[in-house]
């Protein structure tokens, strides 16, 4: 690595439209001297570092313990060559694959996951970025770099392609500048979103990843990190990104391309669903790399931490099949029925219950767990968290397998917003019963339905109505046919009696 960057230097200075022929040539030749000499060197320097004591290290890595496979019934994972390993899913934070996951170690330039997301979260992709003199310079000439001049500018948007495509130390500072107006100021932001992430064994000392013995973090906290950046589109598309085409501008006078060192995202290693990814190394760290791929409705997060090239991409693979092959996505809202939810005022939430009521309580319909393909919903373990701050929120449910977290779901309230009538809604947690029952599955009462409440009642009703109608008319019916009866006796003894008298003679 130590000519890469008077390789990028030689290959930009040759593309500029203002350099002769005969500098061109000379800048090819200087280019071809330097690349025999870095392979001559990295070779070299491969040799001292004996590969045969690297391959030992690697495959007595792979008897470490794996401790998602101490769970009983899950899947047994793959023993891969990594010190360091999780799949997690992005969505929910599921761990299907657990190897010292939270060991402190070296991650290298997969540090640049979270130096762009900070990039994107504080920065605009318009804004344009300044090459100082300290960013420029601050950084080894024979690391990871685009051959920036100092001076020189480009936009953001650019940096982020530079930053992940192309790995350039230099460019990252450059925007740990423009976000925090020093690096060191940045840094300090890196450390605060970490924490703020949920990352406990974190801790960062520049913003590309360069070795310090001060800078380190887990598989499980760049994967927390990873989870907020692969949920940003605009993060995924350029981190997801084979090659990138830099084109002169006023600013910036060179025309070259970045081509992307992660197997998966150039196509040099095929898998289907690859949503980005970064690729880090240094001496210390050995080769590290996170990648995000999407199949049979799971996204998953890979980390490996201290491999050896290639197996950090073939054991990527392996957990990816191994996490897509023997793991299912369930949704909670249509398979939960041990729970029997009320409300003690129900009547009082504000919309339409003549026509366009929802459920007061319900389990959000996006929630799922994952599981592995041997077990079903019903065996998994379930409690009730209150203490939520969301106010349209009531409770959390979490679900478990033998201790181990495979999703949640939370219990809302029906929005408000959509009411056609104002009521009073002060529904708390306290004015929420919701207990686990033992009942037969479909038997019980999750969801109270207004509408179909009032439909009941209004069936019921009509029911009563009816009925008193028929009875009246029965009634009325009987006592008719009582008075015919009654005039006929009448007319009958009249009749007697007149013929009676017809016998005498006045």
């Amino acid at each position: 690595m130590f000519f890469s960057y008077i390789r990028q230097r030689a290959v930009r200075f040759a593309n500029r439209p203002y350099v002769s022929s005969k500098g061109k040539s000379m800048a090819c030749l200087f280019l071809a001297v330097s690349i025999f000499l870095g392979g001559v060197c990295t070779n070299t320097l491969t040799a001292c570092a004996t590969l045969e004591e690297l391959e030992a290290e690697a495959e007595a890595r792979k008897s470490l313990p794996i401790q998602s496979n101490e769970i009983d019934n899950w899947p047994v994972g793959p023993q891969v060559s990594a010190e360091s390993a999780i799949l997690m899913d992005a969505n929910t934070g599921v761990i299907l694959y657990s190897k010292n996951i939270n060991e402190k170690l070296y991650p290298a330039s997969t540090t640049k996951i979270m130096t762009c997301l900070l990039a994107m979260e504080q920065g605009s992709l318009d804004d344009m970025i300044e090459f100082t003199k300290e960013a420029v310079f601050s950084v080894p000439a024979d690391g990871s770099n685009m051959g920036m001049d100092v001076g020189e500018s480009i936009t953001m948007e650019q940096c982020l392609y530079g930053i992940l495509v192309g790995s350039a130390n230099e460019v990252a500072n450059a925007v740990a500048e423009h976000i925090g107006g020093t690096i060191d100021n940045f840094i300090d932001m890196m450390n605060e979103r970490a924490t703020q992430i949920g990352c406990t064994n974190t801790h960062f000392v520049n913003a590309n990843g360069l070795y310090d013995d001060d800078h380190y973090t887990t598989v499980y906290d760049l994967a927390l990190i990873s989870r907020v950046f692969f949920q940003n589109e605009m993060l995924c598309k350029i981190g997801n990104t084979a090659r990138y085409h830099f084109e002169p501008t006023a600013t910036q006078p060179d025309d070259f391309y970045l081509n992307n060192k992660h197997k998966l995202i150039s196509g040099e290693i095929a898998y289907d669903g690859i949503c980005g990814g970064k690729t880090g190394y240094t001496n210390e760290a050995r080769q590290t790399l996170v990648t995000c791929a999407e199949q049979n409705g799971m996204k998953l997060i890979c980390i490996v931490f201290k491999e050896e090239s290639p197996t950090q991409f073939t054991d990527t693979v392996e957990l990816f099949d191994y996490g897509f092959h023997n793991f299912q996505v369930i949704n909670i809202s249509e398979n939960e029925d041990n729970y029997n939810i009320e409300a003690t005022g129900f009547l009082q939430i504000g919309n339409d219950i003549f026509g366009s009521s929802k459920p007061i309580l319900s389990i959000d319909t996006d929630s799922y767990v994952i599981i592995p393909n041997t077990i079903d919903f019903g065996d998994l373990n379930s409690e009730i968290d209150y203490s939520i701050s969301d106010e349209n929120r009531i409770a959390q449910i979490i679900y478990s397998y033998h201790d181990t977290y495979v999703g949640n779901a939370y219990l809302n309230l029906a929005d408000e917003n959509t009411s056609a009538y104002d009521f009073d809604t002060n529904i708390t947690a306290t004015d929420i019963s919701v207990e686990k029952t033992d009942a037969a599955p479909n038997q019980d009462t999750i969801f109270i339905n207004v509408k179909k409440v009032l439909i009941g009642i209004l069936i019921f009703a009509t029911a009563v109505i009816i009925l008193f109608v028929l009875r009246a008319f029965i009634i009325n019916n009987k006592n008719a046919k009582r008075r015919k009866n009654r005039v006929k006796r009448k007319q009958y003894r009249r009749s007697r009696i007149r013929s009676d008298f017809d016998d005498f003679d006045f």
